[in-house]
Formats: structure tokens, C-alpha cells, sequence
């Protein structure tokens, strides 16, 4: 298709809310998709850390006994 000008284009020969309002739509929801998954990859991060912290640092779920010259 060839426009004579940008303003028919932006027109779009009448079509014009429905295809730049599809491509509203569609960003938006990219633009939310990406902040959701922002959101649970931090919580999942949190998480781990805390799971991590409740393992103990050798991750074998037992605290490590203290050595000899710390007590």
C-alpha cells in the first residue's frame, strides 16, 4: 500500500484506531509482562535468600559446630 501522505497514513484509509489501537494494546501488555516478571524474579530472589540463610552456609541444613579455638 502507498499513502500520498503521512497524514493518510496515520488514517490508514479509515482503519486506523484499529491498528494503532492493536498496537496500544500490545505494547501494553509487553510493558506488563516485563514488569511482572521483574516483580517475581525478585521475589523468587528474596526467597532463595532466605532459604539459603535458614540452610546455613555449607547448605546441609545443620549450623556448623563451632571449632576448637572458638570456644
Amino acid at each position: 500500500m502507498q499513502w500520498e501522505s503521512w497524514s493518510q497514513f496515520w488514517h490508514m484509509g479509515g482503519a486506523a484506531v484499529f491498528v494503532w489501537g492493536s498496537y496500544a494494546v500490545t505494547f501494553g501488555l509487553v510493558v506488563l509482562e516485563l514488569v511482572l516478571v521483574a516483580q517475581r524474579r525478585k521475589e523468587t530472589l528474596k526467597r532463595l535468600l532466605r532459604w539459603r540463610r535458614a540452610l546455613g552456609k555449607d547448605g546441609s541444613g545443620r549450623q556448623s559446630a563451632p571449632l576448637e579455638s572458638e570456644q
